[in-house]
């Protein structure tokens, strides 16, 4: 599996963007932190983290007791420069700025 798959594969997953958006509003969480968000399991939780890091997606550091989780964007950055940025940033940037103006005209 490339480095690509398993950053798709992560984000397939609802629960997983979850974790992802709970990380990024505050970095450096605890899985007691992370699992206190979601109706799951704390072995749940402990999954989703590690297909996260296994794409990238989260870095884990030990701090005494506790492990902190923190978000990495740069696998979604190279997701983003090899499959948006390359192939449609003009037109799509267009249409949302289009989108935009319309939502304000109303």
């Amino acid at each position: 599996m490339t480095a690509d798959d398993l950053v798709f594969k992560a984000l397939a997953d609802a629960t997983r963007r979850f974790l992802l958006d709970l990380l990024f509003v505050r970095d450096g969480r605890t899985l007691t932190e992370l699992e206190s968000e979601l109706e799951m399991t704390r072995f749940g939780v402990m999954k989703h983290l590690r297909v996260l890091e296994a794409a990238g997606l989260v870095v884990a550091r030990r701090s005494g007791r506790e492990k902190l989780h923190f978000l990495n964007p740069v696998p979604i950055r190279l997701i983003h420069d090899r499959w948006v940025d390359k192939y449609t940033e003009r037109r799509v940037s267009a249409l949302a700025d289009l989108k935009n103006q319309l939502e304000e005209m109303s």
